[in-house]
Formats: C-alpha cells, structure tokens, sequence
C-alpha cells in the first residue's frame, strides 16, 4: 500500500503517524511512602502541547481543559487517593494516603485530559509505587479543623509548608510529616452559601515522633472542654501562631497516640468449596393445622367501644334533662333559638311597622313626647332573657290621662 503512494502523502501519513506518536509517552513513575500524604499536580500547562496551538496568533492558550483518572483496567480510582479539580481553567490534583497494605504493588494510574474547545483527548500513565517503611507512620498523630481553607489551596506546597511550620513551631518533634488531608465535605459538611469568601474547610492530619505538647493538650482542660460544650471557642495559648494565617477549630482537635491502640485481629474461615452442606429433605408444615377463630377478637373490638358510648351517652342525657343546670342549659338554649327565628322573621320584611315599645309615645295632657320603653342608649345585653317585675326598673312609666269632673279628684 505504501509502495503505491506518493511521495507528498507519505509524507503527510508519517506526519500523521508522529503527531499520534508524540502524545503516546513514557509512564511516568513515582515513589510515594505509605503513611505520608502523597500529592501530584495534573498541570494544564504540561498537557496544552498534546492539543493544536490556540487559533489566535500571539495570544496565550485558554483553553478549558479536564481530567479523568482512573486505576488502569478499572472505572474509578484506588480508595486511597482522590482527586479535585475546581473549574475546568484551574490545575487537577491528585492527593491520598497510602498504607503499608499497598506497599509492593504498584498503581498504573490512567490520566485522561480533554480539551472541552477541540474535543480533543490526551493520555498519560502515573505509575505509582508505594514504598513501605518502618518510619512511617508517626506514632503521635494530631489532625487540624482549619475553617477558612479549601483543599486546593491547603494542598499548596507553600501553604502546607507554612502550616507544618507554624505546627513545629508548637510541638518541637524531631520529624514532622504530614499523614493526609480531608475536605470538610467529605465529612459530612454543608457546601458553604457564595458570600463573604467563606471556604469549606479541611481536616489535616500531622505526625510527629514526640509527645504532645502542653499547648496541644489544653483543648483537653474541662474549662475548654465545658467552653465547646456552650458552643464557645477555647483558650488556646499558642492559637496566636496560627491565627494570621489559619483560622482553626480548636474543639474539634483530635489527639492520637497509636501506640496505644491495640490492632484488631479479625478471624476469617477458611473458604469452602462453595457447595451448600446437605439438610436433609424439606418438611413443610402438615396441613392439619387449626386456622385461628377471630370472632372472640371482633367481639372484643366493637363491644368495648360501644360500651363506652353508651355510659357516656347515658350520662350526657342525665345531665342535660334531669339535671337543674342541665334544664336551665336546654332553656336558655331554647330562648336563644326563639329570638333567632324573631329576628330573622324581622329582617325579611322591613316595611312593617315598628313594635309599639320602640315608638314614642305622646301625652295629650302636657304635650311633650315621652322616649320610647327602650332607648337607643338602654344597655340590653345585661337584660335576662326571662324578665321579671323586678327587672322593669329601667322601663319608664308611661303618664296616663285622668278624666275632668267632680266624681275625681
């Protein structure tokens, strides 16, 4: 086939062929050791030469790069190590803890990098080798709630090396390492609302090869432990050297001495052949068994209840009929109803004439109006609803008229 070409397509095939062949690279291996936290930066700088130059000349490569990483032959990565990348112009990061439970088996790490402008993909191997020690892990281990930080700036090697300092600083041990590194979200924290620059947080774990120190061990005093019962933020006496540049929790400060955990050694069978022991034959249940009676229970569900109705049916009625307080209720009761239907009777027809106790009424002999029975001013709501003649004293008496003549005086 290549004999039958020309040369100019030759030429443009292994082109091709080299362009494909550049972005093929050698593993890339590295050599981690297990109880230290172990971080690699996938730089987007790094991967932008395996993609086509930006289309305008002279101006920098912006284009959105991300990244897949997965175990090789697998979907998802090692438990051990995660990744984090916050926007798709920012670097990935690829950060963990190994334990000596990796050592001697190396990781191939598939590093996969799109380009989100050409749709473009590169890849690359990370072959990690975990080396085991007896140094590591540090017997003493101490881990910082640091509230204004996210993992990717705490992943910094800057900013690691400021905290590790300002953590020597305070503890004075020989060898300091730092073990892993936590996001807070991952701890079952809340993402924090876009205001005020507030960050999510992170756990950092520390290692040292001293005791603790006393400045460490005040959180544990029951004045500061009673002050972050109350939600109170302790006295700390060295919390001055981290608080220009880290703001941390001191009541959720944790202090291990692994020394003084006992491994737990669990037990597990030896595996069988996979073939289920024999039980014998399945004897189901004989078929001469009683069914159950249920009409004793429905008795018992209705009888009781209605039983209860009754006695309080029985004692609402002697109540309210043979009782004095109960017959004036029904009176009272019955009087209400009576003005209501009055009332609504009244409100039908408003042509009629008014009642002859709200009219005035006029005195032929002196010539003067006299107010009606009940004024608009009469207070009729303390009037009791069955009057009698000692109720009428706020009626007016009405004057009669007296006849002329010598048979009266």
């Amino acid at each position: 086939m290549v004999g039958t070409m020309s040369a100019a397509a030759v030429a443009v095939w292994l082109g091709s062929v080299v362009s494909i062949l550049s972005r093929s690279h050698a593993d890339r291996n590295v050599y981690p050791s297990a109880g230290v936290l172990f971080v690699h930066v996938l730089e987007r700088e790094y991967f932008k030469g395996e993609f086509p130059p930006y289309p305008k000349a002279g101006e920098a490569s912006s284009d959105p790069i991300t990244f897949n990483t997965n175990l090789k032959g697998y979907p998802d990565r090692p438990g051990w190590l995660r990744y984090i990348q916050r926007t798709q112009h920012s670097d990935g990061v690829l950060y963990g803890s190994p334990t000596a439970e990796h050592a001697g088996r190396p990781s191939v790490i598939e590093i996969t990098a799109y380009n989100r402008r050409t749709f473009e993909t590169a890849r690359h191997n990370l072959v990690i080798n975990i080396m085991g020690t007896e140094e590591f892990p540090l017997p003493y281990q101490a881990e910082f709630y640091i509230k204004n930080m996210n993992v990717e700036e705490m992943l910094a090697s800057e900013v690691l090396g400021d905290f590790l300092g300002a953590v020597k600083n305070i503890w004075q041990p020989d060898r300091l390492n730092a073990i892993n590194i936590t996001s807070a979200l991952d701890r079952g924290g809340r993402v924090p609302l876009p205001i005020n620059n507030l960050k999510e947080g992170v756990y950092v774990m520390v290692g040292a090869d001293v005791a603790f120190s006393s400045c460490l061990r005040e959180v544990e005093s029951p004045h500061n432990q009673q002050r972050c019962s109350q939600e109170m933020e302790p006295s700390i006496s060295c919390d001055k050297k981290f608080r220009a540049q880290f703001d941390i929790d001191w009541c959720k400060i944790s202090l291990v001495d692994i020394n003084r955990v006992f491994p737990v050694y669990i037990t597990r069978p030896e595996p069988g052949n996979g073939i289920l022991p024999e039980f014998g034959l399945y004897d189901p249940p004989s078929e001469t068994l009683m069914s159950r009676n249920y009409f004793s229970d429905f008795l018992i569900t209705l009888a009781v209840p209605s039983a209860v109705a009754v006695v309080l049916l029985f004692i609402l009625g002697y109540t309210m009929c043979c009782r004095r307080e109960g017959f004036i209720q029904l009176v009272h009761h019955n009087s209400i109803q009576k003005s209501s239907k009055e009332l609504r009777s009244m409100s039908k027809n408003r042509e009629i004439s008014w009642p002859l106790s709200t009219l005035p009424v006029f005195n032929p002999v002196s010539g003067e109006v006299v107010p009606p029975l009940h004024p608009d001013n009469y207070e009729t709501t303390s009037m009791p609803l069955m009057q009698t003649q000692t109720n009428l004293q706020n009626q007016i008496t009405i004057p009669q008229q007296r006849p002329s003549g010598k048979w009266y005086s």
